[in-house]
């Protein structure tokens, strides 16, 4: 009797995690298409699954960092969704191509769509340009169900912490890759080589050159010698008879 009821509450206990623990397993996230490197512009994706069984996803806010302003959002059209783009006022305007900047978006919201149970769909956005300070941003996006129901997925992971149970999207930054300096060299050397080749083609050219005036030289001392051959049988023909 004691056994059965020491498995039946670990079977509880291992539900309740399994329970506790499912959202963690397909929240929504962010990616970038290819690298989101520092201080550039990159086309960033937010996935976002149905977790629910009875109930479709119907709306996806995304609230963008404030102390990491995004000057360039330009969401890609999605059939079926309508997007809102809102902006702010930066208490601190930024310099963007030489231009003063005084304004960047805070919050963009997809509504109308419907993501439906045991599906997940995309939301793409081009950004930028990207902090070349930081190795990450956080988005914090809130999910609402045609149920009403709304999971806010806000929470910021710790370091050495356990993942939270509704984690805020995090973009990692990949740093700006270092110029070559070996591709400057090696690109020169083909440059090098078509030298090389139009100097043997112009000495090709001259050696010809040389050739034909000396053929064209000997051609009129043959002719010049066969015409005084002529004339010096015809002025012996004369003086015989």
């Amino acid at each position: 009797m004691k056994t059965s009821r020491v498995s039946l509450a670990a079977a509880l206990a291992a539900g309740a995690v399994l329970v506790l623990s499912g959202p963690a397993f397909a929240h929504v996230s962010v990616q970038p298409s290819g690298e989101a490197t520092k201080g550039g512009y990159a086309v960033i994706n937010f996935k976002v699954p149905n977790e629910r069984d009875n109930a479709s996803t119907t709306q996806l806010e995304v609230n963008f960092p404030v102390d990491q302003p995004l000057t360039s959002v330009m969401p890609q059209d999605i059939p079926g969704w309508t997007v809102t783009v809102e902006k702010s006022k930066l208490d601190k305007p930024l310099t963007v191509h030489g231009k003063q900047v005084n304004e960047a978006v805070t919050k963009v919201t997809w509504t109308g769509g419907k993501i439906e149970p045991g599906k997940f769909q995309q939301f793409p956005v081009s950004v930028g340009k990207l902090p070349d300070n930081a190795d990450q941003m956080v988005f914090k996006a809130i999910q609402t169900y045609d149920n009403n129901e709304v999971v806010r997925w806000i929470e910021e992971s710790k370091p050495g912490a356990a993942e939270p149970q509704t984690p805020a999207p995090v973009l990692k930054l990949t740093a700006a890759k270092a110029a070559d300096d070996h591709h400057d060299d090696d690109a020169a050397k083909p440059a090098a080589g078509a030298e090389g080749d139009k100097k043997d083609a112009h000495d090709e050219a001259a050696a010809k050159s040389d050739s034909d005036t000396t053929a064209r030289a000997l051609g009129i001392a043959g002719i010049v010698i066969g015409l005084g051959g002529v004339a010096f049988g015809i002025a012996s023909r004369r003086r015989a008879s």
